[in-house]
């Protein structure tokens, strides 16, 4: 039986009329419109990509929403001082830096600056520090829209070896204390994978559900995950393709076509994680803006 495909755009697309209802109803019950800033720097094709998506998203569904473009070579104050004036702005909830930054930016001290209660994110110190002890705060968008895919799928996870490759700030390490936590659709038994373990494979054929984000085009192949694993494909990664009139494709970190044979449930690339982190970050700012109107109301 050949796997089943858990459509991220589609349950993306739920999740954004889900959201679309409660900003309406924010905004004809208190005058409230939830509010995103992105800031981008230099000249990533990628990154302004990524945004562009984003921007797209938040007004599809009645966001208010900012972009500031800044040059290559902007300098640490000047970010530092564009980011205080949004975590001072009433009308901005949620500001979201794009990764990577220039090589003469210090990423860590810029996401340091960021408001934790505007950190939609997830990146601030304080929120990973409230991730990991399982406290409520914003969760890194990546490795929420992948629990909630498996949520709306009625996937559970107690109990299942939940193998990681990777490491990353973005999506391992998040990914890992969010499906440790004692909760539904988490509290799973979690093994990180990295490039330091001698057989990769010994770990990922253990797993009940794989989650590939090793940054390598369709690195994990049929012979190394286990029959009937669930496979979550992070993986986005441009490779050459003369057939395609823009010279190149979209493929993620797994050979769909030999793993999806093997697995009992697979992400597609693109259409599988990529919508979910969008709506996670939309999530995130509404959940944002309705802290800022409780504190508002309570005053």
């Amino acid at each position: 039986m050949p796997a089943l495909i858990l459509d991220g755009k589609k349950i993306a697309e739920e999740i954004k009329r889900e959201i679309k209802a409660e900003t309406d109803k924010l905004k004809s019950q208190y005058g409230i419109i939830p509010g995103l800033a992105f800031i981008l720097v230099g000249n990533n094709p990628a990154s302004e990509s990524y945004v562009k998506m984003k921007n797209k998203a938040c007004n599809e569904i009645g966001f208010f929403s900012i972009t500031e473009k800044l040059p290559d070579k902007t300098e640490q104050d000047f970010l530092t001082d564009l980011i205080n004036k949004y975590n001072r702005d009433p009308l901005i909830h949620g500001i979201l830096v794009q990764l990577p930054l220039p090589e003469h930016l210090n990423s860590d001290k810029i996401i340091e600056v960021i408001d934790p209660r505007k950190d939609v994110d997830g990146f601030h110190p304080i929120n990973v520090g409230k991730l990991v002890i399982g406290l409520d705060c914003f969760k890194p968008c990546t490795p929420a829209g992948i629990q909630e895919l498996l949520k709306r799928y009625g996937i559970k996870t107690t109990g299942k070896h939940i193998v990681i490759l990777g490491r990353s700030n973005i999506v391992g390490k998040p990914a890992a204390n969010i499906f440790l936590q004692k909760e539904n659709f988490a509290n799973a038994i979690v093994t990180i994978v990295h490039s330091a373990a001698d057989d990769i494979i010994k770990y990922t054929r253990q797993a009940d559900i794989l989650i590939c984000a090793t940054g390598k085009a369709e690195f994990v192949n049929s012979d190394m995950i286990k029959k009937d694993a669930i496979v979550i494909d992070v993986g986005i990664n441009r490779i050459p393709d003369s057939k395609s009139k823009s010279g190149y494709k979209i493929v993620g970190d797994v050979d769909f076509a030999s793993v999806s044979k093997i697995a009992s449930a697979i992400t597609p690339v693109p259409g599988g994680i990529g919508p979910m982190t969008i709506a996670m970050l939309l999530s995130n700012t509404l959940k944002a803006a309705k802290n800022f109107t409780n504190a508002y109301i309570k005053i």
